[in-house]
């Protein structure tokens, strides 16, 4: 029983990840405290979060956390801890909340990679490479998503036997194969070919990729259409490039839509693409395999990891326009076989993607941290 055993997580924000990371801490005999180090905009509000959560106030109540108030937010993390004694802290990503806490010199820190912050900002500059290095040197286990962010860390000096490979997850049963004709119909798209994309309109996520791939691919393919879902810094980009093309009819510009919203619009879809430059386990990407929707994305490790070459779905080489371009007209020419691709999917999720499977690995690490005698052979 872990009634006794008080844990801290620690993340930069509230997002739809650390609510399901927290109702699931909420089921267990954990005692749960939740603190983050900013209070910017965020779509998830505090109230949907379980009412066993004990929630702190932000490190950061109106502003970005800065490294030049560092010292500001070491004494108030100091101060959280030296109230709530945490047997545990669970904190990333690596170069801000985990950071904190291993300046702290806290014994059990579990760091969790969230991916992009081992992959790319690690390699930001010698300060972020020194920042990540000392975060892992202090860190007692690493949660990883998956073996790109694991190996990376070996790299840095972290020992493999305190590594928990944990890809996250997402819910089987709310992500499952389906279709939706009343938002084909709403978009008097019934018969078209559709293309969804939903990543954030950042430059990591290469959404600029994806569209100009689309505008290559619908000058031979009259029937493509996409679903463009989201928004970022380069919505002024993205926008033109639309414009210029004169396909808005062709492109229907979503928004950021809720949670609740997402599988009908995997069940509306044809083929969901991302051409992300980083990531670990893509969280998008579990939901569309287990819809049994056909997927194309770049060729990174860790989308490699997912993607069984024609199988399950297809990959493109990253950041390629006209690689992109090319996969979506073979994938056009070879329609008859989207269904069988997209049982394979369905089961691949299955296989590696179920949330409530994958979640023991999270306690597991709770445990090696406690009992560092523990292996992970066990």
């Amino acid at each position: 029983m872990n009634a006794s055993k008080r844990v801290l997580y620690f993340s930069r924000n509230l997002t739809t990840h650390d609510q399901r990371f927290l109702s699931s801490l909420a089921e267990t005999d954990y005692e749960i405290f939740y603190l983050r180090l900013e209070n910017t905009k965020h779509d998830i509000n505090e109230t949907s979060l379980p009412e066993k959560i004990n929630i702190l106030p932000p490190l950061n109540s109106n502003k970005s956390f800065k490294y030049v108030n560092l010292l500001e937010n070491l004494n108030k993390l100091k101060t959280q801890i030296n109230a709530i004694q945490p047997h545990i802290i669970h904190a990333g990503p690596i170069q801000t909340c985990s950071f904190l806490v291993a300046l702290l010199e806290f014994k059990n820190l579990i760091t969790m990679s969230w991916g992009s912050d081992i992959l790319v900002d690690s390699e930001i500059n010698f300060l972020y490479k020194w920042i990540t290095k000392h975060t892992l040197k202090k860190t007692s286990v690493l949660i990883a998503d998956c073996d790109a962010v694991s190996n990376k860390a070996v790299r840095f000096g972290f020992t493999d036997e305190r590594i928990i490979k944990f890809p996250w997850g997402i819910d089987l049963q709310k992500f499952q194969p389906g279709v939706n004709n009343q938002l084909r119909h709403q978009l008097g798209w019934e018969d078209k070919f559709i293309i969804l994309s939903l990543r954030s309109w950042e430059k990591l996520y290469g959404v600029d990729v994806v569209v100009k791939g689309f505008v290559e691919a619908a000058k031979s393919e009259p029937d493509l259409r996409m679903i463009l879902l989201g928004s970022g810094s380069m919505k002024s980009e993205i926008e033109k490039v639309v414009m210029d093309n004169n396909l808005r009819d062709h492109i229907f510009l979503g928004g950021v839509i809720n949670q609740q919203e997402l599988p009908d619009y995997y069940h509306a879809s044809d083929l969901y693409i991302s051409a992300s430059y980083s990531d670990g386990s893509s969280v998008s990407l579990m939901e569309a395999l287990a819809s049994g929707l056909p997927v194309l994305v770049s060729d990174i490790p860790g989308n490699k990891e997912w993607i069984d070459q024609g199988k399950n779905g297809w990959l493109f080489k990253t950041g390629s326009v006209e690689d992109l371009t090319k996969s979506i007209s073979e994938i056009l020419k070879n329609k008859m076989h989207l269904s069988q691709v997209g049982i394979e999917a369905r089961k691949s999720a299955e296989k590696k993607a179920n949330w409530e499977v994958n979640f023991q690995k999270l306690l597991f690490a709770y445990q090696l941290a406690l009992n560092p005698e523990i292996r992970k052979g066990d």
